[in-house]
């Protein structure tokens, strides 16, 4: 837990710092990310907020994911991830200029079923964009269904810390 704020306030005084925003947009952690980072008070001076994305059907709706991306990659992948980032950014652009928001998102297999051998369960796929750059993670967690979303969301904090200090 003390690693967990630790991170968070990092992420909030980078953030305000740079006079940058956050968004969120979350497949398999379901909303998981945003709440770890509502937690910490004062959070909405440079948390925008987040999407659900669950269904291949939201994330075209809500972040505009091309459907010939979720055909041919499918929901876990690299190019999944990076049309949601950028999407969220998209999504919440508009009285705060895009350049000042950092989009998130996390797609993955938490399991216990739906794996593959191409992407078994635990396999996490998540992507930031900014105004600089776009980057996008694999990761393979261990563990039940809430310790990989628990784990993905851990994760996802550590990224935020490292990349939007180069945001």
């Amino acid at each position: 837990m003390d690693a967990e704020k630790k991170l968070l306030k990092t992420i909030a005084s980078q953030l305000k710092a740079n006079n940058l925003f956050l968004a969120t947009a979350e497949s398999c952690t379901g909303g998981l990310l945003g709440h770890l980072i509502t937690n910490l008070p004062g959070s909405s001076d440079y948390y925008l907020g987040g999407q659900i994305v669950y269904s291949n059907h939201a994330k075209q709706l809500w972040l505009d994911v091309p459907i010939e991306i979720l055909d041919t990659f499918g929901a876990v992948s690299r190019e999944t991830v990076l049309a949601m980032a950028y999407g969220i950014r998209r999504a919440f652009a508009g009285k705060v200029d895009l350049k000042k928001i950092v989009g998130f998102s996390i797609s993955g297999i938490a399991g216990p079923a739906g794996g593959t051998p191409a992407k078994p369960v635990g396999t996490v796929w998540m992507a930031i964009s900014t105004h600089i750059h776009e980057r996008a993670y694999r990761f393979q967690f261990d563990g039940s269904r809430d310790e990989i979303k628990f784990q993905a969301a851990l994760q996802a904090l550590s990224i935020l810390s490292k990349e939007i200090a180069e945001a």
